[in-house]
């Protein structure tokens, strides 16, 4: 497996399937902060040390396969270029923080790209595995048999009382965080998102942008996912965590049956213009892109739109992106030519569908 595999398609393969509640729900992760418990944490850690690591995962698990996720390739964040980095991060296979490592950091993925494997990020190793739709508990079981399987060759840092050690003390404990990314279009028009995200903090959850901690949500949509690791199970973080999205997947169905009884006029003016620039467009900045995205997929969720799938949607979600233009146009571009580029690619896509 080379890194061009991962490069020359926008959609990943295990987000072309279906899943539970996908008209709201895209996806659902799990996420694992691990530590080596003879070597000190990536803040700490000397050269050497993180080398070490990063050449023990290489030589332990590179072309391994675990059940569903066969031969995973390892690459190594020094051999990227800005721009390889940057698709992986639309892709959502690192963080943005991995991407801005220059030492002994890499990531092994598996070839479906569902799971990937941080290496010398915050942490030893950030487990992240996906399912699409809502499966948050499938997420949890099958994350389970994955650190079991990498433990099998590596010694945790682990203590009796606290848990999991990790880098940064919000982890301690399960060192989990589990997530999930909603497309909520009508909450958001009809405002009561702005009122929801506080009463969802006060239980010991957060609400992001797609790009996790510190990004903006654009295009409607937002990650869900715990803010406490420490005093429970994993369980138990994950039946807190689905509780709230039932709640939000029943808030946003109201909002949606609220404004086609409303305001439907109104509405599909909205998402037939956004179809109107997808289809016609010549130049559409990132942001107008977003929005122009969300407001498609509501109409094809409503049964508005009926020649589009979902899937192009979500292709077109990561091949605007700013990383992903400038990998299809093998060269850096300016912000002009990134906005043409983005309306040219929508539009063949568009065609192509039709």
């Amino acid at each position: 497996m080379t890194l061009q595999h991962f490069m020359k398609e926008a959609i990943s393969p295990w987000m072309r399937e279906n899943g539970p509640d996908n008209d709201i729900v895209l996806s659902s992760r799990i996420r694992l902060a691990r530590n080596f418990a003879q070597y000190s944490f990536p803040i700490l850690a000397n050269e050497a040390d993180l080398q070490h690591i990063s050449e023990f995962i290489r030589q332990e698990y590179e072309h391994q396969s675990f059940q569903d996720y066969h031969d995973f390739a390892f690459v190594p964040v020094k051999d990227l270029t800005p721009i390889e980095r940057r698709v992986l991060v639309e892709k959502h296979l690192i963080s943005p923080h991995l991407a801005e490592q220059d030492h002994a950091s890499a990531v092994l993925i598996s070839k479906n790209e569902q799971v990937s494997i941080m290496v010398n990020e915050e942490d030893h190793l950030r487990v992240q595995l996906y399912y699409p739709g809502f499966q948050l508990n499938k997420s949890l079981n099958k994350v389970f048999e994955l650190d079991d399987w990498l433990e099998g060759k590596i010694d945790y840092a682990f203590d009796e009382k606290r848990g999991y050690l990790t880098g940064c003390p919000t982890n301690v404990g399960t060192g989990m965080r589990a997530s999930v990314m909603m497309h909520l279009p009508a909450l958001a028009l009809t405002q009561r998102i702005s009122r929801m995200i506080p009463a969802i903090n006060q239980l010991g959850l957060v609400v992001r942008g797609v790009y996790g901690e510190g990004s903006q949500a654009t295009g409607n949509l937002f990650q869900i996912s715990n803010q406490i690791t420490l005093g429970k199970s994993e369980e138990d973080i994950v039946e807190d965590l689905q509780s709230v999205v039932r709640e939000l997947i029943e808030h946003e169905r109201t909002a949606r049956n609220h404004i086609m009884s409303q305001s439907q006029t109104r509405l599909e003016d909205r998402i037939y213009r956004s179809y109107g620039i997808m289809t016609c467009g010549r130049i559409i900045e990132s942001k107008e892109a977003a929005k122009c995205l969300s407001d498609v997929r509501l109409g094809i969720d409503l049964g508005m739109i009926e020649n589009v799938s979902r899937n192009i949607l979500n292709e077109l979600m990561v091949l605007t992106q700013p990383g992903f233009l400038q990998q299809y146009a093998k060269k850096t571009l300016t912000p002009h030519e990134r906005d043409v580029l983005r309306a040219s690619l929508i539009r063949e896509r568009m065609q192509l569908e039709n």
